[in-house]
């Protein structure tokens, strides 16, 4: 279409002189804003070399919590470690990173619990956080995941910013070692957080043998996540290496143990209500593994980050860890 044409389309109406400085006003705003998205699109691109770690120690290496009520179960299980205090401060934001991959209910354990994710909302608000996130990169439709988990309603009416991260908001991943991630994208609130809670479901995952806190980290990655599958140990203990979760907590409450990661058929799950909290997610991930009966280094990112000094996970280190059982 011509200009001219476009022109000769505008309403017969004269301009008056605040009108004028009205549209001028627009325009301004309009191109400030094009100019700002086109140096974000075309700029160059922002790096990052992950997040800082803080090293917070817990009152245990890790603490299970058994019971019927994963809410309170949460809740148990962070005061046994020492609380969310350790962990979130006054007026900090705080990412919590659960599954909410699949278009699946809470009862067919292809996500997190809601439960689990509305009490520990309700903690990071009980000391003081000023903005709690909950986001995932889902691989079926994001809409219907975020309903059909019920993580979006829970963290919603506990007051949780509950969306769907933007592919155009990422920073590139920047490694001091050789790295097969080095470049990767990955959403900018999963850094720019004072806090991560990594809340991952442990259920059967046919490529990787088991979905655990390493193997959730991979919900923060914009991209072709398909690629990460391949070389996968390396990969995922990379990504933990530069996302430094502060805190893993894996909800074993209903148990998908087998046709993971999407189940679907409630014949193959089973009630576990089990919960796993602790700050080193290798070992969060190896104790995780003998309680589905893996050997824990048959696990690709799991054996590849005890190689590596990643964190405790061979079965050695899991018969000497301090781990506090309780029953809810």
């Amino acid at each position: 279409m011509k200009v001219e044409s476009i022109f000769e389309r505008l309403p017969k109406k004269k301009i008056t002189r605040k009108g004028f400085l009205k549209l001028c006003g627009i325009g301004a705003g309009s191109l400030m804003l094009n100019n700002a998205l086109f140096k974000f699109a075309f700029g160059k691109e922002e790096i990052s070399t992950g997040r800082t770690v803080k090293k917070i120690k817990g009152l245990h290496d890790l603490v299970v919590a058994k019971g019927d009520d994963p809410y309170l179960m949460t809740m148990k299980a962070m005061e046994a470690i020492g609380g969310m205090d350790k962990f979130v401060k006054k007026n900090s934001v705080v990412l919590i990173k659960p599954n909410i991959g699949w278009d699946r209910t809470p009862e067919q354990a292809a996500n997190t619990n809601p439960q689990v994710v509305g009490a520990l909302v309700d903690m990071c608000f009980n000391s003081g956080a000023k903005r709690v996130n909950v986001f995932d990169n889902p691989c079926n439709d994001p809409k219907r995941c975020y309903k059909n988990s019920g993580i979006e309603k829970i963290a919603k009416e506990k007051g949780a910013n509950v969306y769907s991260p933007d592919d155009w908001n990422v920073v590139k991943a920047r490694f001091d070692y050789q790295s097969p991630m080095e470049g990767w994208p990955v959403f900018r609130d999963a850094l720019e957080c004072d806090t991560f809670i990594n809340v991952p479901v442990l259920k059967h995952h046919r490529l990787a043998g088991l979905t655990l806190s390493m193997k959730n980290l991979m919900g923060v990655c914009s991209g072709n996540r398909g690629l990460i599958h391949f070389d996968m140990g390396i990969k995922l203990a990379h990504l933990t290496d530069f996302i430094k979760p502060d805190l893993a907590v894996i909800d074993a409450y209903r148990v998908l143990k087998k046709n993971g990661p999407t189940g679907g058929n409630l014949e193959d799950v089973v009630d576990m209500k089990t919960l796993i909290v602790g700050t080193d997610p290798v070992l969060c991930d190896s104790y995780a593994c003998v309680l589905m009966g893996v050997e824990p280094l048959s696990v690709s990112y799991v054996d590849y980050a005890v190689k590596h000094d990643l964190g405790k996970g061979d079965y050695a280190e899991i018969a000497k860890a301090d781990i506090l059982t309780i029953k809810v």
